[in-house]
């Protein structure tokens, strides 16, 4: 009788105990439906990789464990990324969100919904230039960088390849119209020529229209600057079907396996490059990424050091409210302070905890500039042999 009243009393308090433990959730909004549904899988884990490793590692403030809880951007539908950010923020609570991914939905959440409710973003890949600029109430910060860096790297690739004339399709939205330009900008200012800058529409089933006009405009290379799974696969396979074009430029957007995987042989010796580093952290990532059972695929990197920022500074300003953590953020990114890696994050808050500081440089090694953007790092690709591999980097 005595054992079971003891066993009782422990198994109360052991229940206690676990009532009690603290908790804050962190959305992870991504388009796991859309055009870039085959990358985002990798890029959610990225991010849930940093939120795992500081739960097991006892938690933020004290034993605060973080929790991700994911909602779907769909990359496209700006009504439906505000649905899913304002179910996040009203029904689960999160503190923050890692992400929107695609910028137009970004967009979106940031002004209908994140501002509104004073809730930090970090995103991880939305590169438009218009959100360097937009309002945003300091509320809003990405580790990837603008596509006005973009543009300048697209055009010392092609240049350096010796490509003199381009033409551009891309998917008719912020992010891809903001590349356009700027590609366009740049490689005009560097001498090049672009014959026809003109858009797509995602989810069409012909995009023959299209490619008679850019057949008809000429270039050496097309410029795609759309989405792998959807318009810019279908660009493409057009141009390939009818001779149009055989070689093709791929920005971030378009780098992913199932590019290869869909379009075949005829894709090798088309190239690219996206946002990614040959760090020490990048090297350390992707072998925590491998034992963790995903791929460092593009922008996975910079999804997990969106998470780890945003968990770092909760810590720096010990509490899980924006409205004190977000002035923290561009601290924690930059130097002075002790280089934090991937695998070091629990370092990083015993650093935190202890008056200390640190420099967070992470897996895609983060510099954040004004108003909160990487300053930019890319992995130059090609296709060869239907995968894509690595040239170098920029």
């Amino acid at each position: 009788m005595k054992k079971t009243l003891i066993a009782a009393v422990a198994a109360s308090f052991a229940l206690v105990g676990a009532a009690s433990a603290q908790e804050v959730k962190i959305g992870v909004i991504l388009g796991f439906t859309g055009p870039l549904e085959s990358i985002t899988p990798d890029m959610a884990a990225g991010a849930e990789l940093a939120m795992k490793e500081v739960s097991e590692a006892g938690g933020i403030l004290g034993g605060t464990i973080v929790t991700p809880v994911r909602g779907d951007s769909t990359c496209i539908d700006a009504a439906a990324a505000t649905a899913a950010a304002e179910r996040l923020i009203t029904s689960e609570g999160v503190a923050a969100i890692m992400g929107a991914d695609c910028s137009g939905v970004t967009t979106a959440i940031l002004q209908n919904v994140a501002m509104p409710n004073g809730v930090v973003m970090i995103s991880p890949s939305a590169t438009s230039p218009a959100l360097s600029t937009i309002e945003d109430n300091g509320l809003f910060f990405r580790t990837a960088p603008s596509d006005a860096r973009q543009g300048v790297i697209v055009t010392e690739i092609l240049r350096g390849k010796g490509v003199n004339e381009i033409a551009i399709s891309y998917t008719n939205n912020d992010y891809g119209k903001g590349l356009a330009d700027s590609i366009e900008t740049n490689f005009k200012a560097a001498g090049g020529t672009v014959t026809l800058n003109a858009p797509h529409e995602d989810g069409k089933a012909d995009y023959s229209a299209e490619i008679g006009a850019l057949a008809s405009a000429g270039g050496e290379v097309l410029v795609v600057a759309g989405y792998l799974d959807q318009g810019g696969k279908g660009i493409i396979q057009a141009a390939l079907d009818s001779g149009a074009f055989d070689t093709f430029y791929l920005p971030d957007g378009m780098v992913g396996d199932s590019l290869p995987a869909a379009i075949g042989a005829d894709l090798n010796g088309s190239y690219g490059a996206l946002p990614g580093t040959d760090s020490e952290g990048a090297a350390i990532f992707a072998q925590l990424a491998e034992q963790a059972g995903f791929k460092v695929g593009a922008f996975s990197p910079e999804s997990y050091d969106a998470a780890a920022l945003l968990m770092l500074a909760m810590e720096k300003a010990g509490s899980t409210a924006s409205a004190d953590f977000a002035k923290e953020v561009l601290g924690i990114a930059n130097a002075p302070g002790e280089q934090i890696l991937p695998g070091q994050l629990k370092k990083a808050i015993d650093i935190i905890r202890a008056g200390g500081e640190v420099d967070y440089v992470g897996a895609s090694a983060v510099e954040l500039i004004e108003p909160g953007e990487s300053a930019g790092n890319y992995r130059e690709i090609a296709i060869q042999d239907g995968a894509i591999t690595t040239v170098g980097f920029r």
